[in-house]
């Protein structure tokens, strides 16, 4: 995990991910200016059309890895595709697509921080007060922040038109790719839902939160965007079985590293307080897996805590103590070791360039280690 030492090895594999993510992020980043430039010169005559675009604009260009694009692109091109007339567009819209999902994930989450900026709702809620506008300045900020991820989302279905319509002679392949698309949109509404209620259920099974990890990351982050690179590229059926495989599994690593940095990282590396899973509620493997292990006292004093508004830092660093002790911690770490044996395995049995085979590799190793 991302605090074990990291061998020559390990870091020579991770670079052969982070450099071409690196070079590509910057290729994504200036597609994303030209597209944001060319909407607001369709709404230079409406002052508020502009500042819904200037406010995406300000939420995408905050940060991110461009993780999903660039899994998009390296796929497509790994499995022998060649337009990036195609390809670009298609992953721009798993970027566009994933700001919208934030927008509103914040306003689930009350969360006041995303990538250490201002939420868009937290953003618009003070703008009202600036103002001095009348009325509930938080819901104004929420209702806008509503309508900013419709926008996103709005724009995300627009650019994959662009993409599928290039498959215009290809029926067969533009109704996968379709069903790829909506699967990435549909999956992830259903985990977040599950995510929702979970807090409220007596006792989360663990069927639930192997759903939650599988639609709301497993097949989201990782899985549906290797999927679409692969589809854009016609690959043939057993290629498609390895990677998704290969994508579920490292997807699943992604999620499992999100809890344990939710509760454990730091907080300017992750861009909120590492508080704020316990503040929400959040239940996930690592809360699951501790209050299978720790005795009765400490369990339900870890119970407590859940969801408690106002939890202070001293209450958190005993939450911690209580996860590391319990042993649920390295529990969760087994299982991301589990995973990245799983995500090694789909990727031996795919026939790719050595350089191709790095940036799978590299990622796998990433996923495992990251600090953010």
């Amino acid at each position: 995990m991302g605090t074990d030492t990291i061998t020559t090895s390990e870091h020579a594999a991770m670079s052969g991910f982070l450099l071409p993510l690196e070079e590509f992020r910057l290729r994504v980043e200036e597609a994303l200016a030209d597209f944001f430039d060319e909407k607001l010169a369709e709404v230079e005559d409406e002052p508020e059309g502009r500042e819904l675009v200037r406010e995406v604009r300000r939420l995408v260009e905050g940060g991110g890895k461009r993780l999903r694009p660039a899994l998009v692109y390296h796929t497509y091109r790994a499995l022998g595709g060649r337009s990036d007339e195609a390809v670009l567009p298609l992953a721009l819209a798993t970027e566009l697509l994933h700001t919208y999902l934030l927008i509103h994930d914040d306003i689930m989450d009350h969360s006041e921080l995303r990538r250490g900026q201002p939420s868009a709702h937290a953003r618009f809620r003070e703008i009202h007060v600036d103002r001095g506008r009348a009325g509930d300045a938080a819901d104004f900020g929420r209702s806008v922040a509503i309508l900013l991820g419709d926008l996103a989302h709005t724009w995300a279905v627009e650019l994959y038109a662009s993409a599928r319509s290039t498959l215009a002679d290809s029926p067969g392949r533009g109704r996968a790719l379709d069903g790829a698309f909506c699967g990435m949109c549909e999956e992830v509404i259903r985990g977040q839902y599950l995510e929702l209620v979970l807090p409220y259920e007596p006792t989360p099974t663990e069927d639930q939160l192997l759903r939650v990890l599988r639609l709301k990351s497993g097949r989201y982050s990782v899985e549906r965007p290797i999927e679409l690179g692969a589809r854009l590229a016609a690959a043939p059926r057993p290629t498609l079985e390895a990677l998704a495989r290969y994508g579920r599994a490292v997807g699943e690593v992604f999620q499992l590293q999100d809890d344990v940095l939710g509760t454990f990282g730091d907080a300017a590396a992750v861009g909120k307080p590492v508080a704020s899973d316990l503040i929400e509620g959040k239940y996930t493997f690592l809360i699951h897996r501790t209050l299978e292990l720790a005795d009765e006292g400490p369990a339900a004093e870890l119970h407590a805590m859940l969801g408690r508004p106002g939890l202070g830092e001293d209450e958190a660093d005993r939450a911690r103590e209580i996860i590391s002790a319990s042993g649920g911690l390295d529990a969760v770490s087994a299982m991301i070791d589990d995973r990245l044996t799983t995500a090694r395995s789909a990727l031996e049995a795919l026939s790719l360039q050595p350089a191709d085979h790095a940036y799978f590799e590299g990622l796998i190793e990433y996923s495992g280690r990251r600090d953010r």
